[in-house]
């Protein structure tokens, strides 16, 4: 079997589907219901009809937009799916402000209000009490509600339109590989061979990515200077009653307190050695003093001259269902649903999008997987880590939707504990030193990414929101920022930066998040808390796994890891821990790399 592609049909046939535009009928029929009554909402049988209302409408729209973005994923250059997706854009931004007038009055309500609100057989209504908690805690920065209306209207042409531009410039985007200006590839597929093992490519294909970045980084400067400006203008437009600080956002929607994020950054920063020690002892491998921007995503280089494993998209799944299976045999089966049910698509394609991600279709659940196959043990566990995603929208499908809304700070609590089962079964299964080395080598590559590279990425967008007050930054600025930001974290483990790495990255150019990046690190060592787990709760472990999972749309960070963990994540001791599982996966590397 080669890498597969989706099937959606599930959800429609293609994007001219008429049953979408039957949906879409259905989505202004709810928009235009949530008006009749508005002048009504102070009764709670009108407000519970809206939230019905508004979650039936929300279902629909977004199926539609994983439908549309799903098509537009595997070609950037589709122009019907784009069209979709801008249609869909605005009938949420419609559905937002029909309903602004009854988030205001849940923002305000007396207590009683509320509990008679969520006195409903439906659990789309009962079900938000979590949601609207939440709510509540932005009463004081709400603006009026045709303030919040107008905003709302404003960001589809405006603040989303900056995203768009970014996925259409990178989607159609042509890399010229070094010295040869006749190859050349899309920027997803070039960017894919700085993860595999052709070793001789990957300055090349860097470089040639930065050029690219470089001839576009006019509209990639002004992509990242408008989504920052509209947003600290929004903050201050809201600071009527206290500051909104520009990190205030999104540690609501990670749903995390600012002393979490400050505890575990310090202790990142403190511990940044190991990541560093991770990077030089790949450079060791590679026979090489330093790493380079090129190769500190790649495979490991043989250590006996033989050729790089590559796998089939079907030895990868065989892999990761055998890990699983370890774990539950629930979870292996899963796997099997995903593939049997055309749920996956790896296929390489010229018009592709960057990345990896799992989405669902919010009317089924049906969860959906989108990476770009090219055989690396990278792919493999990019692969278990995007259907850890998958498995966790899974166990929540009989849960009303609003309870399944998850931050990311814990939605990369199955994913990456999805890599770390699968890692450890390959390091198990290694017969050989040379094998054992490039199991261990994973962990390596993921301390550097994930508490070298991630922290580089926060440090640079909490510096860039700094300076973005003072005015626009240009190019040039933007990539000596990055520079000295890259050095700083990477130190002599990777003297060169990569200066165009805010260009590059996709994250920073995502209009509905902002700070697209410590909740990866948080993710990376809260599930190796949770991993660590496994062997002292034996049989037990897999069930409270699952309820841990299902907890995660009800409850702040803080508490999930309370009644699960029972620690506290504003201490050091909580991310000190998991670290020092880190280093022990990496001293156990060095020692063996050391028996040569």
């Amino acid at each position: 079997m080669t890498a597969p592609s989706w099937d959606l049909s599930i959800a429609y046939l293609d994007v001219s589907d008429e049953r979408i535009e039957q949906d879409i009928d259905l989505i202004k029929q709810c928009i235009q219901a949530l008006g009749v009554h508005v002048d009504n909402r102070d009764t709670p049988s009108v407000t519970q009809n809206a939230i019905q209302t508004r979650e039936a409408a929300g279902k629909l729209l977004a199926t539609i937009n994983t439908f549309a973005q799903c098509h537009a994923s595997i070609n950037a250059a589709d122009g019907q799916a784009k069209a979709l997706i801008g249609r869909v854009a605005k009938l949420q931004s419609e559905l937002s402000q029909a309903f602004a007038p009854y988030e205001n009055t849940l923002s305000v309500a007396p207590e009683s209000f509320i509990q008679d609100v969520l006195n409903h057989p439906s659990g789309d209504v009962s079900g938000q009490a979590f949601q609207i908690e939440c709510l509540r805690q932005l009463a004081p920065t709400k603006l009026s509600v045709a303030e919040e209306q107008l905003l709302t209207a404003m960001k589809v042409d405006g603040r989303d339109a900056w995203s768009r531009l970014y996925d259409n410039i990178t989607g159609s985007l042509k890399v010229e590989l070094g010295d040869d200006k006749q190859t050349k590839l899309g920027l997803s597929q070039a960017a894919s061979l700085l993860y595999g093992t052709e070793f001789d490519k990957q300055e090349g294909v860097w470089r040639g990515i930065q050029q690219a970045m470089h001839t576009h980084q006019e509209s990639f400067a002004a992509i990242l200077n408008a989504l920052a400006g509209w947003r600290l203008t929004e903050y201050q437009k809201r600071s009527k009653l206290s500051d909104v600080h520009f990190l205030d956002p999104s540690l609501h929607q990670s749903r995390i307190e600012s002393a979490t994020l400050e505890t575990m950054m310090l202790v990142a920063k403190s511990n940044r050695a190991i990541g560093q020690k991770a990077g030089q002892l790949m450079a060791r491998v590679h026979g090489l003093d330093t790493m380079k921007p090129w190769n500190h995503l790649a495979g490991m280089p043989s250590l006996n001259d033989s050729e790089p494993k590559v796998y089939s998209f079907d030895e990868a799944i065989d892999i990761i269902k055998a890990a699983f299976a370890q774990v539950d045999p629930e979870m292996a089966q899963f796997v099997e649903l995903m593939v049997e049910n055309g749920w996956i698509d790896a296929n390489p394609s010229e018009n592709r999008r960057l990345g990896a991600y799992c989405t669902k279709f919010a009317a089924t659940r049906t969860p959906l997987v989108f990476m770009t196959w090219g055989g690396s043990r990278s792919n493999l566990l990019t692969l278990a880590h995007e259907l850890g995603h998958a498995f966790h929208n899974w166990i929540m499908r009989d849960m009303p939707l609003c309870q399944t809304r998850y931050p990311m700070t814990l939605a990369e609590t199955a994913s990456i504990f999805a890599e770390n089962v699968v890692r450890d079964y390959l390091l198990e299964h290694a017969a050989s030193r040379e094998e054992k080395l490039e199991m261990l080598w994973e962990e390596l590559s993921s301390c550097y990414a994930l508490m070298i590279n991630i922290p580089v990425r926060f440090e640079f967008e909490q510096r860039f929101y700094r300076q973005r007050n003072e005015g626009e930054l240009a190019p040039k600025q933007l990539c000596q920022l990055m520079t000295e930001t890259w050095q700083e974290w990477y130190g002599e483990s990777m003297p060169e930066a990569d200066p165009y790495f805010w260009a590059s990255k996709l994250h920073f150019s995502i209009s509905e998040v902002s700070f697209y990046n410590y909740p990866y690190l948080f993710g990376y060592l809260f599930s190796i808390g949770v991993y660590a787990q496994r062997e002292s709760k034996g049989e037990q472990f897999y069930s409270d796994y699952v309820q841990l999972l299902r907890d995660t749309g009800t409850m702040m960070a803080e508490e999930v890891v309370n009644k699960h963990l029972e620690m506290d994540l504003t201490q050091p001791e909580f991310w000190q821990q998991s670290i020092q599982h880190v280093k022990a996966k990496i001293d156990q590397f060095e020692m063996l790399l050391d028996q040569e």
